[in-house]
């Protein structure tokens, strides 16, 4: 049996899934937790645990059998939304330097090392001025042994990238370290969002290095040899080696499998596909059995990108977010994320009798934090302070009890504080109270320590005046009742020309007496809304919070088998595909056309005459760049946009504006034996 083994790295959990290649049909699924601080231990724990399943031992599935591997990660999107950048030298190439301070745009270029050279080119890819090597040369050498990466952008650069590929053949000869193309990333116009996207990509190419690197390393001891993939933000897949060229696209990577994964597990083509994990919600809409693209470009972490990838809305909404009560005790879910007591109790015992310690005592004398925890997160990656070393070592020895910390010592404010601006950076992590331990608490999930949950839940519902499980109750209601006001805010900001549902007064309370279904009774409104198309509910949990969602929402609701890792099935069930665009444009003044190519621009007296060499020069080039991205059997397709507009005359006068090629060759992955 030809078998696909596919690798998602959430927030939470590392899922797995051995999927028959020739078939489509899932054979097993396993998770494991993710490692944060070093994301090969979880995925070689969920690839150990899926092989191990009775499922997969039944049908005598072996590592020896998988013929690829594909995996989708969250690495991209928290590198850049925890702000873990390396050393990056960007290189602006006829960019006005006192325009781009005057109007704050350098503040966007997501590294404080830039160079301005003299060069650059104008709209039709005219070169402006000439590109100042000996500068280029001399900025290079000065930062070849102090930065990891360079980025190089140049004005216009898509119109004609032959400036951009000169400092690039600079940095390959005087350095050899990695080096990022404008023009590589994206064919469209705005030179400042194509020059942060480029100095991200760079960014991020050392540490998807080191992510591949070390799965390689995991598949190699499982005696693996097949060719790893990566899945794009745009739901496609691409070699391993390609991705490491370009990173950036793999920004949004998880919720682009989990779309896909919806659409292969469920069978349904035109649905909202609903992703409830550990860490977040996300939520993303299929048309006709593909995700729909952002045309913006991702946005992560503040910075906006031109990089083609699913329309995704993400909410700080899991089962592992912060459960507590305000100060009027009402109770607040997320959106951050913390470890739930009863994972916590699992692995240290103590917890439970630090619980049972603080509810021993009078509710009036009980610290602020009471059931709460700090541990240690992430290791530093850089110097410590003498402060910050003293706050981590108090966690060095296992969860510490805030309860305690504020009643042992009279320092413990200061400390408290510290670790606090540790927890902040990562290094540090809460444990509270979740809608998972309420699930644990209910009975409905039981992977964990359960008195543990309980315990916490007693000192939340004590505060409420609740019991225990109706508390419990209301901590998932309102987790449903929250995803489902989520899912209407995507459906409203879908509509074109209408900007995203804002949370005033009137709209609040409509929103609310809708999803809470009756009107009070001594009211007079009464408010329905129905969402068109069904829900395809993924995740672990969603068979707790989705069946209230879809009926708050009047819609249908699939749970597929397998949801619990559909991220995986999804990352194992894309296509290879490449997309260029071939823009066409009249020369100002002369009768003349255009074409911005590739390999520069191109000139032509008709415009059949530039379409024309178009459709038979850029099959061969972008079949080749699909065969190099991994794919075999590929397809080479072309949409053609023509403008016109109405001249003075009248409007039966019509002007030619220019064309938009887009090529998008697509294949199936290529399979072996052996890694490529």
């Amino acid at each position: 049996m030809n078998i696909a083994l596919g690798i998602d790295t959430g927030g939470t959990y590392t899922d797995a899934a051995l999927v028959n290649h020739d078939t489509g049909e899932v054979v097993a699924g396993a998770k494991a937790l993710t490692t944060r601080h070093d994301l090969s231990l979880g995925v070689a724990a969920a690839i150990r645990a899926v092989f191990a399943t009775p499922a997969a031992t039944a049908a005598g599935v072996a590592p020896a059998d998988v013929v690829m591997v594909a995996l989708s990660t969250t690495l991209a999107t928290n590198t850049l939304a925890e702000g873990h950048r390396g050393a990056v030298c960007l290189i602006l190439i006829g960019y006005d330097r006192e325009m781009m301070a005057q109007w704050g745009f350098d503040r966007q270029w997501a590294t404080d090392d830039v160079v301005y050279l003299a060069g650059g080119h104008n709209e039709q890819g005219k070169e402006l001025a000439p590109l100042d090597e000996e500068a280029a040369r001399a900025a290079i050498l000065a930062r070849r042994d102090r930065v990891e990466a360079f980025a190089i952008s140049g004005y216009f650069g898509v119109r004609n990238p032959d400036h951009e590929l000169r400092v690039a053949g600079l940095v390959e000869e005087l350095t050899g370290r990695p080096v990022t193309c404008g023009h590589e990333l994206t064919s469209k116009l705005n030179a400042v969002r194509r020059a942060t996207t480029t100095a991200l990509n760079a960014h991020l190419i050392l540490p998807l290095r080191e992510l591949i690197a070390s799965v390689r390393r995991t598949l190699d001891a499982l005696a693996i040899r097949a060719p790893l993939m990566v899945v794009k933000g745009d739901g496609s897949l691409v070699r391993a080696e390609w991705a490491m060229r370009r990173p950036i696209e793999t920004i949004l990577s998880g919720p682009a499998a989990s779309a896909v994964g919806a659409w292969h597990l469920a069978g349904r083509r035109d649905v909202w596909a609903v992703d409830v994990g550990g860490t977040t919600t996300d939520i993303a809409r299929l048309h006709d059995g593909a995700p729909i693209l952002n045309p913006e470009g991702a946005r992560v972490a503040g910075w906006q990108t031109m990089v083609e990838a699913v329309d995704v809305h993400t909410t700080g909404l899991g089962g592992d977010s912060y459960v507590r009560l305000d100060e009027a005790r009402q109770l607040c879910i997320g959106p951050r994320r913390v470890v739930p007591l009863a994972l916590l109790a699992s692995e240290w015992p103590a917890v439970s009798a630090e619980l049972r310690r603080v509810l021993a005592l009078p509710p009036a004398k009980r610290p602020p934090g009471a059931g709460e925890f700090m541990v240690i997160g992430r290791p530093a990656g850089m110097r410590l302070s003498a402060e910050e070393k003293e706050a981590l070592d108090e966690l060095a020895n296992g969860p510490l009890s805030l309860a305690a910390l504020v009643e042992r010592r009279r320092a413990a404010a200061l400390l408290r504080r510290r670790i606090e601006a540790l927890e902040g950076r990562g290094l540090a992590r809460r444990a509270a109270f979740t809608p998972t331990d309420a699930l644990h608490v209910l009975g409905r999930y039981a992977q964990w320590d359960a008195e543990a949950a309980r315990l916490g839940a007693e000192l939340l519902a004590q505060q409420m005046g609740l019991p225990v499980a109706r508390f419990c109750e209301q901590v998932v209601s309102d987790v449903a009742r929250l995803i489902a006001a989520e899912i209407v805010r995507k459906a409203l900001g879908d509509r074109p020309g209408r900007e995203l549902w804002q949370p005033e007064a009137v709209g609040q309370t409509l929103l609310q007496l809708a999803l809470d279904g009756d009107a009070p009774a001594d009211g007079e409104l009464s408010c329905t809304l129905a969402l068109r198309r069904p829900l395809v509910a993924i995740g672990a949990p969603v068979a707790a919070y989705m069946p209230e969602v879809a009926r708050r929402l009047h819609t249908g609701l699939v749970i597929p088998p397998h949801a619990e890792v559909a991220n995986a099935v999804g990352a194992v069930s894309g296509s290879v595909v490449i997309r260029r665009q071939v823009l066409i444009n009249p020369l100002a003044e002369e009768e003349a056309l255009r074409a911005h190519l590739p390999d520069g621009p191109r000139d032509f007296e008709r415009l059949e005459d530039a379409v024309a060499y178009a459709q038979e020069t850029m099959p061969g080039l972008l079949a080749a760049e699909a065969r190099a991205a991994g794919a075999e059997q590929v397809e080479v397709r072309m949409a053609r946009e023509d403008h016109w507009a109405p001249a003075r005359g009248g409007a039966l006068d019509l002007v030619y504006l220019g064309s938009e090629l887009t090529f998008t060759a697509a294949g199936r992955p290529r399979v072996g034996a052996v890694h490529e």
